[in-house]
């Protein structure tokens, strides 16, 4: 496996480097953004490890690039701030996932990991599960033949939910990512409005593909998934 390292700082390069060249992983460093850039154009890398803070081109404006490219290589961002705002506009353009300095290598090799069994990243325009279907563009929702009507923040819901097919998210993901604010975990309104979303797409069809899972927060799933 290729990892490409975009970091500025030469001690953390070199950290994160060894690490993982110890483990078995081949990996490419990269000082500035502008070097990072003429790497993702020139190779195919498996996961890319990308500092937010750097030189010629930010680490954000790469990742944006990179997307607006449809790579849909795993993209792990490294920062040292640690504001919600900072996650979720990473995440928002993008990001597969985010570590903030300092941190542990074994957290960051399991993050790696993580990001390595999780299924590609798609740039389709519609999003399906079973037999639901959402077209991005039109934004029409459908079950079957059956057009569900929903409102800007249950479209939203389900969009993530979509994008995370088969992955257990907690509450707290789920409103960071979809309210995008420092969420406040002992608030019902996922829960509520998980509650609105699972009338709408599953009341009356035989196969629920909304799953609770009790204690953590929620999946979406085809049964036998």
């Amino acid at each position: 496996m290729r990892i490409l390292l975009v970091e500025d700082e030469p001690g953390i390069a070199q950290f994160i480097s060894q690490g993982l060249k110890e483990t078995g992983y081949v990996v490419d460093i990269a000082p500035d953004g502008q070097q990072g850039k003429n790497y993702v154009d020139a190779v195919e890398y498996d996961i890319i490890i990308l500092d937010i803070m750097l030189p010629k081109i930010d680490g954000l404006k790469l990742l944006g690039e990179i997307r607006a490219k449809k790579v849909s290589v795993p993209i792990l961002l490294l920062t040292a701030r640690d504001s919600v705002e900072d996650r979720v506009k990473g995440l928002n353009q993008g990001a597969d996932d985010y570590m903030v300095k300092p941190f542990a290598f074994s957290e960051l090799l399991a993050r790696i990991r993580a990001l390595q069994r999780r299924p590609p990243l798609q740039f389709n325009t519609v999003l399906a599960l079973g037999d639901l279907t959402m077209d991005l563009v039109t934004r029409e929702v459908k079950r079957g033949d059956k057009l569900i009507d929903l409102s800007p923040l249950e479209f939203k819901l389900l969009e993530y939910l979509l994008r995370n097919c088969n992955q257990v998210l907690t509450r707290t993901q789920i409103g960071e990512q979809v309210w995008n604010l420092d969420f406040y975990s002992n608030s019902n309104v996922v829960d509520v409005y998980v509650g609105y979303l699972r009338r709408k797409i599953d009341r009356g069809f035989q196969r629920p593909l909304l799953h609770t899972v009790r204690g953590v927060g929620y999946c979406m799933k085809a049964e036998g998934s």
